[in-house]
């Protein structure tokens, strides 16, 4: 399970940077820049919640 979270982890920050690249600046809030931009705080989302995963099972495996 631990490598499976890094797996997902390191997928995460690949689809950031690809999304990066798809941004344009001068018009961020229309066309594809607005989905590169939903994909990469929905991506931020998914890392946050594996983090806390990853958290809650090391803390398991402490008290156990």
């Amino acid at each position: 399970m631990k490598y499976v979270t890094y797996l997902i982890f390191i997928v995460g920050i690949v689809l950031i940077v690809v999304n990066t690249m798809k941004l344009d600046f001068s018009d961020i809030f229309h066309g594809d820049s607005l989905v590169a931009l939903i994909s990469i705080v929905a991506v931020l989302c998914g890392l946050c919640l594996f983090a806390i995963f990853r958290m809650s099972k090391s803390i398991d495996e402490k008290t156990k």
